[in-house]
């Protein structure tokens, strides 16, 4: 259960949010000089006012920064040329503003960073899982040849070796 927080202790959280400066919060909030300074650390310890600041800043964030979706159809609006900027254009009549689409290569960087997030039918995606597939499968063959050998350990290199040079298609000469 929040306790609820006097009129100047809101203040003093409002204005803390604002300036990040306990003293200067504690001030514009009514407190006096004098207070403030011996008192505006313990304002912020106080659990009321710490749990005030800490659900208004979850709110603001929360307002103010972009997700992801969001993000997206930014990129989107872009790509499809729906997003307009303001360009200043100076003659010797005077400047002059207009909006216009985003240029060709502003469109196809949005698109791209869509891309990035869905990369769908990707032949460097789909190289990129193989290559790691490949490198998983390496790794178990090597633990379980090092597993299965009760041999030293000179023995399990030497075999690792054959049995790596023979899906090399090599010999074990380096030839």
């Amino acid at each position: 259960m929040t306790r609820k927080l006097t009129p100047k202790q809101q203040k003093f959280a409002d204005e803390y949010i604002k300036s990040g400066n306990a003293y200067q919060a504690a001030i514009e909030a009514g407190y006096s000089r004098n207070y403030a300074k011996a008192q505006s650390s313990k304002l912020l310890e106080n659990v009321g006012i710490k749990s005030y600041i800490d659900e208004r800043m979850a709110e603001i964030a929360s307002k103010r920064i972009m997700d992801a979706t969001e993000a997206v159809e930014l990129l989107t609006s872009i790509a499809r040329g729906e997003e307009k900027e303001t360009v200043i254009s100076s003659t010797p009549e005077g400047v002059y503003e207009s909006q216009k689409e985003a240029d060709l290569k502003t469109r196809i960087s949005a698109v791209k960073e869509i891309l990035k997030r869905y990369p769908g039918d990707d032949k460097l995606v789909k190289a990129q899982i193989r290559k790691a597939e490949a490198d998983a499968d390496i790794a178990e063959a090597k633990a379980r040849i090092m597993n299965a050998s009760t041999d030293s350990t000179e023995a399990k290199v030497s075999e690792y070796l054959d049995k790596l040079d023979d899906v090399l298609g090599g010999d074990s000469d380096g030839n």
